[in-house]
């Protein structure tokens, strides 16, 4: 299993004793941090910049995104309405397959409605031309270039539902379409990203004079430290200049990269072949790709195993799945009960992926800002949110 690396930065200093637990802590001043870096690229390329909520959507900090980013995606109506009440700026919106019930709202709210094939387009035209919105029409395509080092998270795996098939691509399918919209990367550099356009230019070369934007997806993991920010730029200016068309990155994970810790608590101990904790975060309910991926996240101050002489523990969490286990680790202490712990690098996706399965409460929610050291409880969750989910 992967051990997705994790920059503890300013969280080396935070008191996990500080909340409750399990508990999401997210750093403003670190989100800041990497949307600087987006703000950055998006002036010096002179391009788009919307955030994904797919990946972080903690809508306490809508302010803070809306002063560095030029507005937010979305995945539906849900979404969309949450971006109306939150966020600033524009709202574009893409669904792998729209209700025609849900279609006059997402117009209402999105200045960008995109749609995953053209017949859908077509079917609902007579209900988009009713609208008295302003939003334009966006068709994702799927360039048949795999960059994708895992398949399921893929969207040009073979026989994917995402985006239609650039080589299907006609004339009369972009009647009424401002711009063509690919998301093809995940946690990727430059480098995929130029070979993406590469594959994908010549097919879709004879249909720039008609449109207005090109929305590159997200996947793009340009907050990392190595990532090659200067390549990108420089590429972004040239594919403008080329096409003639406003461009648009949609990162998700780069916006909160490294800006959130999950933190967690040794419950119960044994011994069953080697050392084994149950600890109150549960990888099926408040991390489930660490199933999905699957992947080992990074532990805020693990030790080595062979400097330490300490034995690994089995770290499981509460719920009744057999498979509920996170992985191995060397705690930074003795994992005795009542022993706090940290997973690095959760502010995205783990956030909006919680569940409630088998009754296991969800974290809460909490922002700090490691530059003032202001903590706030944002949110907690009782029993009361479990309960409403189902009658």
């Amino acid at each position: 299993m992967e051990t997705r690396a994790g920059d503890p930065g300013a969280f080396a200093r935070f008191d996990l004793h500080r909340v409750d637990s399990p508990a999401f802590v997210v750093d403003a001043a670190k989100l800041r941090a990497n949307l600087a870096v987006l703000a950055d690229i998006r002036d010096r390329a002179e391009i788009k910049v919307l955030a994904a909520l797919k990946a972080f959507s903690m809508w306490r900090v809508a302010p803070i995104v809306g002063e560095y980013l030029d507005g937010v995606c979305t995945s539906g109506l849900w979404e969309a309405r949450l971006a109306e009440a939150h966020y600033r700026g524009e709202i574009a919106t893409y669904c792998a397959a729209y209700k025609a019930e849900d279609l006059p709202e997402i117009c209402r709210i999105s200045d960008h409605v995109i749609f995953n094939s053209p017949d859908q387009i077509a079917r609902f035209r007579p209900l988009l031309d009713a609208q008295d919105g302003t939003f334009d029409i966006g068709l994702r395509i799927n360039p048949l270039h795999a960059e994708g080092e895992v398949p399921r998270y893929d969207p040009c795996a073979p026989h994917s539902r995402l985006g239609f098939p650039v080589d299907q691509l006609r004339p009369e399918h972009l009647d009424g379409v401002t711009g063509l919209h690919f998301h093809t990367l995940c946690e990727q550099d430059f480098a995929p990203l130029q070979r993406t356009w590469e594959a994908l230019k010549p097919r879709i070369e004879p249909f720039l004079g008609q449109l207005k934007w090109l929305n590159f997806g997200g996947g793009h993991h340009v907050t990392r430290a190595d990532y090659q920010r200067e390549d990108l730029i420089a590429f972004l200016r040239q594919v403008k200049i080329e096409t003639g068309c406003e461009l648009y990155l949609e990162p998700g994970e780069a916006v909160a990269l490294d800006a959130g810790i999950l933190i967690g608590t040794v419950l119960d101990t044994q011994w069953n072949g080697m050392p084994v904790a149950i600890v109150d975060i549960s990888a099926t309910c408040h991390m489930p790709d660490v199933i999905e991926a699957p992947y080992r996240p990074a532990m805020l101050g693990e030790r080595d195993a062979e400097a330490s002489g300490a034995d690994p523990v089995r770290l499981g969490g509460p719920s009744c799945l057999a498979g509920d286990v996170i992985g191995d680790y060397v705690l930074p202490f003795p994992p005795e009960p009542g022993t706090r712990f940290a997973f690095l690098d959760q502010a995205h996706y783990s956030m909006v992926k919680t569940t409630t399965f088998n009754g296991v409460p969800l974290p809460s929610i909490w922002l700090w800002d490691s530059q003032t050291d202001a903590l706030e409880c944002v949110k907690r969750f009782d029993w009361e949110s479990f309960r409403d989910r189902l009658s």
